[in-house]
């Protein structure tokens, strides 16, 4: 009897041991929904693929010399009213924001600030670009609370986004288990060693090029978005023949992408349920641009 009730006491304090590891180790989660968030136009697929959105977008420089990050531009819709969400824009190593900027117009022209970032250094690792891109989350938030900012009153600091290529997919996801988050898209995301990608709470569309040997999906898009709870709202999609490159500036799927990055970000940021019918159902893969999509909708 006292070696049943010793065995029972030791396994009671290893499941209260791993509960409070668990707990300890849960990765925040995103804003509770907001009523008035949405803003523009009935979507379309036309109206998503389209270089510019409904809004007018203006931009301004910032010196990243002490902030914690590089040299990066704001992006910020001129004619949207209210509050939006701040969304920050990460390269990957051995990249300039050049090769990520093209979000930034695309994004706000639909009512988001967006933030397309330099880098400390072009060497800095996943860890440190999920760093830096809360930094510049931070500096956004930071310029809405000065009267002397172009974008002044312009952000809700409880909706926040996060896009970064490479590394700085891996960044993302990193930042994802770190801070609160509404929405992040890993483009090609590169992430080695340990990770707790399996705590995120925070919705999740990983952009996957198939012919990637930089960061080959089968050893990182593919196992992080499986990583992922299911319970977390999230999405797969790969672009067929894709090298490392094929969601970059410049390259010819700015289009696709951008209609599947805009929704993500209308869907999970402003809790606009109309661009959910972008994201679900069975008919993505009939794009011969898109080699696998994989969904856990309904959402």
């Amino acid at each position: 009897m006292k070696l049943k009730a010793y065995l029972a006491r030791i396994t009671s304090l290893v499941t209260v041991s791993l509960l409070a590891s668990s707990l300890a180790y849960a990765a925040p989660g995103p804003s509770a929904p907001c009523a008035d968030c949405s803003r523009g136009p009935n979507p379309t697929v036309a109206s998503l693929q389209s270089r510019s959105g409904p809004f007018t977008v203006s931009t301004f420089s910032v010196s990243g010399y002490l902030r914690g990050f590089g040299n990066s531009t704001v992006h910020y819709p001129t004619n949207a009213t209210g509050k939006m969400g701040a969304i920050a824009v990460i390269p990957g190593y051995l990249s300039y924001e050049d090769s990520i900027r093209w979000w930034g117009p695309r994004l706000a022209s639909h009512g988001f600030v967006v933030i397309t970032m330099n880098t400390n250094t072009i060497y800095d690792q996943p860890d440190s670009r999920a760093t830096q891109l809360s930094r510049a989350l931070d500096y956004v938030i930071e310029q809405s609370n000065s009267r002397s900012s172009p974008i002044s009153g312009k952000v809700d600091s409880t909706r926040l986004g996060a896009i970064g290529w490479s590394m700085g997919g891996g960044g993302s996801l990193k930042l994802s288990t770190e801070r609160s988050l509404n929405a992040i898209i890993p483009q090609a995301p590169y992430y080695a060693g340990l990770n707790r990608f399996n705590t995120i709470n925070t919705p999740t569309m990983i952009l996957a090029c198939s012919a990637d040997v930089v960061a080959p999906v089968a050893s990182h898009a593919s196992p992080f978005y499986n990583r992922i709870p299911d319970a977390t709202p999230k999405a797969f999609l790969e672009i067929y023949g894709g090298s490392h490159f094929c969601a970059n500036s410049g390259y010819p799927n700015e289009d696709l992408l951008g209609m599947y990055g805009i929704s993500w970000m209308k869907r999970f940021i402003d809790f606009d349920s109309r661009y959910s019918q972008f994201l679900c159902g069975p008919n993505h893969a009939a794009d011969l641009r898109i080699s696998e999509y994989r969904e856990n909708c309904n959402y």
